[in-house]
């Protein structure tokens, strides 16, 4: 009887030691299963971080403008000035006649040297900045409704601007007293504040924001 004992818990013993190490190895190799998953998923993650990008993102990376463009730029922008300037001495018919110029100048602008990227932040502006500058042409003699046009003119604008450039230097400003003391933004080839939401009121109402090159 001892001598089939033996034998017989020698083979239960290797039975459950089998066992154990089938186990660990089959927890082993879960785990590293798991291991590889995650890793996976980290570098997916990496790699769309990478490939994303906002608006924002593409404005302010060194830009790449084609010479026609860059001259289309910089006759939109110097219109815009004119009538900037026209609004801060209170002429109406001279701002009409600005906001006129833009919406031509707009016209003239030869998209097909922009690239697909530009075109597309072009015409996101575009029709919005035509609307406010024929409404400034339309409307000499209410310079109440003209201010409220370059208000919102004054803000395509600037997105042009930080796209494309303007051609020269440009300070930003800001009026925090206009539209019931919300604020409004323009853009100037000075330094030196001139309102153009008040004229001879408020003249030197403001202050720069920030110098666009």
């Amino acid at each position: 009887m001892k001598r089939f004992a033996i034998p017989l818990a020698l083979t239960v013993i290797t039975l459950l030691v089998s066992s154990v190490v089938g186990l660990a190895q089959h927890k082993h190799d879960e785990m590293k299963s798991m291991g590889k998953v995650d890793s996976s998923h980290g570098q997916s993650a990496k790699k769309g971080s990478v490939v994303v990008q906002t608006k924002a993102d593409t404005i302010s990376t060194p830009r790449v403008v084609d010479a026609n463009v860059a001259a289309s730029m910089k006759e939109i922008v110097e219109h815009y000035l004119h009538l900037k300037n026209a609004l801060a001495n209170d002429k109406t018919k001279d701002a009409a006649a600005a906001g006129k110029e833009i919406v031509d100048a707009m016209g003239a602008m030869d998209k097909s040297f922009l690239t697909a990227e530009q075109k597309k932040l072009y015409e996101d502006v575009e029709d919005d900045a035509r609307e406010h500058a024929e409404h400034i042409n339309e409307n000499a003699g209410n310079i109440g409704h003209q201010r409220e046009h370059f208000d919102m003119l004054s803000k395509d604008v600037y997105d042009l601007v930080k796209a494309f450039g303007g051609g020269q230097v440009l300070y930003k400003n800001f009026c925090p007293m206009y539209n019931d003391k919300k604020g409004a933004i323009w853009l100037s080839e000075t330094k030196t504040i001139k309102n153009p939401y008040y004229g001879k009121k408020m003249l030197t109402c403001g202050s720069v924001q920030e110098e666009l090159k």
